[in-house]
Order: C-alpha cells, then structure tokens, then sequence
C-alpha cells in the first residue's frame, strides 16, 4: 500500500464511520478501486478504526468524563446505568469476535457482499425513518420513550447489541444499523446517535489491543508510513463526521442515505 492511498482509504473510514453508508463497505470498494491488494486489509482497517474511535473520544470527552466519574462513586446512578447498559450491547459483538472471527474476515473478499449488505442497510435506514416519524406514534409509545433511565433500557441495548453484531459485515453500516434498530424500538433520536457512537469504543479498541498483543501489526506488509498516514487521516475526518452525524440523527430524514446506498449498490452490481 502506498502513502497516498493510506491517505485516501483513511479519509474514507473517518468520513463513512459515522454516516450510515458502512465504513468497511466503502474501505473494500476503495481498495478495489485503487488496486491495493487485500492481505492485510485486516490490519489496517483496526488502525482507522481505532483512528475513529480516538476521534468519538474527542468530541465525546465531557461526556465519557461524567460517566467515568459516576462511575467511580461506587453506587447505582444514571452514569453506572448508562455504562451497564452499553456493556450489554457489548455481548452480541463479543460472541461474533470469539466465534466467527474467521468467517467474518472472509466477507471482506467479496465486493457483492458489500453490495447485497447496502441494499439491507438501505432498507433499515428507511423504515426506521417510518418508525421515528412522530406523526406515526402513539401516546403510549412516546410515554415508553420517556420513561427508561438514560434514556434507553436494557433490553433496547441488547437489541441494538444485535445489530451491531450483524454490522460487522461489510457494507452492513455500523452507525446505521444501531440507529436504525434502536428507532425501530422506540428509542428517541437525540439519545440514540450518542448511545451509538459509545458502544463502539470498547470492542473496537479492544480488538487494536489484541492485534499488537498477538504481534499482527508486526508481521504486516504495510509500512509503518502508510499505516501512520492512514490513522491521521481518518482519525481527522472523523472528527468533522461525528460531529455531523450527531445533528443529522436528531434533524434529517436517514431516508437520503438509504438512496445512497440503493444507488452504490447498483454500480456495485453493474461494474464490478
């Protein structure tokens, strides 16, 4: 991999991390489209993600200080409700990362797979529009949305749990699986973009930690440079996209993005 391309692939990953256009869809799409060959695809994807993720910690800090500070106290509040709740959204993921790591590295060779998996992420995006809309809502669901702690309940993070775990696939988006399957279940916009830009700060991290444990990153073919590059890059981006997306989830209809994908997913099917 060249630096140049480093550079590209990482302002792809830190613009399309928090969109809910897929991240890794848009990294395999970009590799095919730059020639870079796809052995350690792997790694340098757990770099830009990590990238991402320092840049969820940024504009997030006050917010992961307040928790971690609640925490601490050593008693049952809305910050240590608030972090159980992602620690169970963290179970699905886990399982999928213990079980079928293998299995998940094999749909990052398939382009088609990126495609058919937008096509699905389209159609979550779209009916978790129709779900949010509060012309469609009852009285009582708008009293459900109220009345969780944090906003959110255990059995909402679980299920967005879910689709987070489903969302390793690439071309299945991260952000807008959870979104979508949070909405879908009742949870408010406002406190859903937040609740889903956290729960991903543990798995991924811990899956850098494991790749410089288990010595991957060492017997990597792609240069220190290229590596470096690309986490700037993406880590950069990424700051000006999380951002973004926080007050797209709370104003805009997710509908627009779900004709985008519709749309790469043609061109996916029809050029590749």
């Amino acid at each position: 991999m060249e630096w140049f391309e480093a550079i590209i692939l990482g302002l792809v990953q830190g613009l399309t991390e928090f969109l809910p256009v897929s991240s890794s869809g848009h990294l395999v799409i970009g590799r095919e489209l730059l020639g870079v060959e796809s052995s350690d695809d792997l790694v340098f994807e757990v770099v830009v993600h990590a990238a991402t993720v320092l840049s969820t910690i940024v504009v997030f800090r006050k917010t992961i200080w307040n928790l971690l500070k609640g925490l601490f106290k050593f008693k049952y509040n809305d910050e240590t409700d608030y972090i159980l709740k992602i620690c169970v959204s963290m179970i699905p993921v886990f399982i999928i990362g213990m079980f079928f790591k293998d299995f998940v590295e094999g749909l990052f060779t398939s382009i088609y797979v990126v495609g058919g998996a937008l096509l699905m992420t389209a159609c979550l995006l779209f009916f978790s529009d129709l779900a949010s809309n509060p012309r469609r809502k009852s009285a009582a669901t708008c009293i459900a949305e109220n009345k969780y702690r944090s906003g959110i309940s255990y059995w909402q993070a679980f299920a967005v749990g879910l689709g987070q775990a489903f969302a390793v696939i690439p071309g299945l988006s991260r952000s807008g699986t959870t979104i979508s399957t949070g909405l879908i279940c009742g949870v408010k916009r406002s406190a859903m973009a937040q609740f889903s830009f956290l729960m991903v700060l543990v798995p991924i991290l811990g899956e850098t930690f494991l790749q410089l444990v288990g010595g991957e990153m060492a017997e990597s073919s792609i240069g220190a440079l290229p590596l470096i590059l690309g986490f700037l890059s993406a880590f950069l981006s990424g700051l000006f996209a999380c951002k973004a997306m926080i007050a797209l989830v709370k104003k805009a209809k997710l509908s627009w993005f779900a004709l985008y994908c519709v749309i790469v997913a043609i061109c996916i099917f029809i050029f590749a």
